[in-house]
């Protein structure tokens, strides 16, 4: 645990560096798993579906059926290591799809209970339908990308059966290439694709939902009605799959969780390319002929090592996948223009900053606003004074919160305000559980970046079980959460209406309303962008990651 320092880092250097960190707890616990052979079919009566690559055995559990460890590409390993995902395999007789993939590997690698189960073979993804579901029902669809900065995490830890139940839904969470696996941006590997890109998790993500569309009508899901969804990075996902041209048509909504596009920048090729080189050479591989084959002969805990200060920063725009960074591309309305539905948790950097800078005091903080904000930095202590929060460690999480995720949530937002059906949300439960493994002792870490996810997914990586008030919620979140994937609105019968953004509002003392989800009274605000002081935090530099 990194002690205080003398300074307050940027917005990019804490964030930066906690996401590399965060989500240590959300990654733990992940059972061993491996994908299934095919095999021969059997007297069963467990669900079976048949898709383009052939016959798949699920399961029935907790009143929900599931299909996992389906693959939806290649294996990328050996020769197919750092290319473009190629299609799945077919098989002949019935494939048991009832144990989940491994991880795939990971380069931030703490936190997984079996450091063992994870693969470079990890392109795969898992279904959960209603108990009735039948093909021809045309459910809608939400397919679920992971957080954990790019270069950790799993779909496998966020279970969508009762989800899928509850909301008669279709759930899929898939995996995708990380770190350098997943980003790399050399020339060398660039020139092995047309689109000149090395963001192959971006092209993993892609895959996976054509995948989706060919063939989630047999699970009985609507091919017509598929929503993209992701927490975090998976958040950063889904804004370049927003911006990506050849995403196009691929999904029909989208819901950004605690990653706004203003905020999850991402490099431009030249930058990206810089420190792909700065990567080969740590991996030993500085011959420019020879560095695709140097690469893909590696090991993949020496290219997990060659990472080690090297963390990804995600897809690079410029090339031909991602040619404009998704902010931008949404601002200049160029973009696969589609509902969205975003939000963020109340005090998202009480998680980075337990991790970063727990024990700060007073003279400290005071002392780190001064270095870090300069002329604004006393109108900053004004603002968040450590008597106002109880200590340094809320007061500086408070800063960071709105400085970052908060207003630039209502900045994105008011962007696609302007251009589309907007709902934006808060999470704000102040007895939230932590992730288990992070919570610091003293510290009061609810409402923190990721705790909403054991609210909408069976997602037991909650430090204690959700109460039944909570429960109670997660249920109501679930439903917003599939109506606005069914009809593009999260209206639900006997809720609290959501009414959409309009644009002009969140960026000073604007009214824009937000859906406050509280287990006690889930309510609408006009308050949002002046309780996060957005008005002032507009002036000041931007800090995006």
């Amino acid at each position: 645990m990194k002690r205080p320092g003398n300074r307050l880092p940027s917005a990019r250097s804490l964030l930066g560096s906690a996401l590399a960190l965060a989500l240590v707890a959300l990654l733990a616990c992940a059972p061993p798993a491996t994908a299934s052979p095919p095999s021969p079919s059997g007297g069963s009566a467990d669900p079976r579906v048949t898709v383009t690559q052939g016959a798949l055995r699920g399961r029935s559990h907790d009143g929900a059926q599931e299909f996992l460890g389906v693959p939806f590409a290649a294996p990328p390993v050996g020769a197919a290591r750092l290319r473009a995902p190629a299609p799945p395999p077919r098989w002949t007789g019935v494939r048991e799809a009832t144990r989940q993939s491994p991880a795939c590997l990971q380069f931030s690698p703490f936190g997984l209970s079996d450091p063992a189960a994870v693969s470079e073979d990890c392109l795969y993804l898992d279904v959960y339908r209603p108990r009735t579901a039948r093909p021809g029902a045309r459910l809608p669809v939400i397919v679920w990308m992971h957080g954990g900065a790019y270069s950790q995490g799993t779909g496998t830890q966020f279970g969508g059966r009762t989800m899928a139940d509850l909301t008669q839904s279709v759930v899929v969470g898939i995996n995708y290439r990380l770190g350098q696996l997943g980003y790399l941006a050399l020339p060398e590997l660039g020139r092995e694709d047309a689109l000149r890109s090395g963001s192959f998790g971006l092209m993993d993500q892609l895959a996976a939902l054509r995948w989706t569309r060919e063939n989630i009508g047999a699970f009985g899901g609507d091919p017509g009605s598929v929503t993209i969804s992701g927490q975090s990075a998976g958040s950063g996902s889904v804004c370049a799959l927003l911006a990506a041209p050849r995403a196009a048509g691929l999904f029909h909504r989208a819901v950004l969780q605690s990653g706004p596009c203003t905020l999850l920048a991402t490099p431009d090729v030249s930058e990206a390319q810089a420190q792909a080189r700065s990567f080969a050479a740590r991996a030993g591989c500085t011959v420019a002929a020879e560095v695709a084959a140097c690469l893909r002969a590696a090991s993949g805990a020496a290219l997990v090592e060659a990472a080690r200060t090297l963390p990804t920063r995600g897809p690079a725009s410029g090339d031909g996948l991602l040619p404009v960074a998704p902010a931008r591309a949404i601002a200049s309305g160029a973009w696969n223009k589609v509902p969205v539905l975003i939000g963020s948790t109340r005090s998202e950097a009480r998680f980075f900053v337990a991790l970063t800078q727990p024990y700060l005091t007073a003279e400290q903080y005071t002392a780190q606003i001064l270095a870090a904000h300069g002329a604004a930095g006393p109108e900053v202590l004004a603002r968040y004074p450590v008597a106002k929060y109880g200590s340094p460690y809320l007061a500086l999480s408070a800063v960071m919160t709105d400085s970052t995720f908060a207003c630039h949530t209502a900045w994105t937002a008011q962007s696609f305000a302007s251009q589309v059906p907007t709902y934006v949300y808060e999470f704000d439960d102040p007895r939230s559980p932590t992730l288990a493994g992070a919570q610091v002792p003293g510290l009061d870490e609810s409402n923190a970046h990721s705790a909403e996810l054991a609210y909408l997914y069976d997602f037991t990586m909650g430090e204690r079980p959700l109460a039944p008030e909570q429960v109670a919620l997660g249920n109501r979140m679930k439903r917003y959460w599939a109506a606005f994937a069914r009809f593009g609105a999260p209206v639900v019968a006997g809720q609290t209406p959501w009414p959409p953004t309009s644009a002009g509002g969140g960026t000073g003392a604007g009214t824009a309303p937000v859906l406050v989800l509280d287990p006690a009274a889930t309510r609408t605000s006009t308050s949002f962008a002046a309780e996060h002081s957005c008005a002032f935090w507009r002036t000041q530099p931007p800090r995006p990651l």
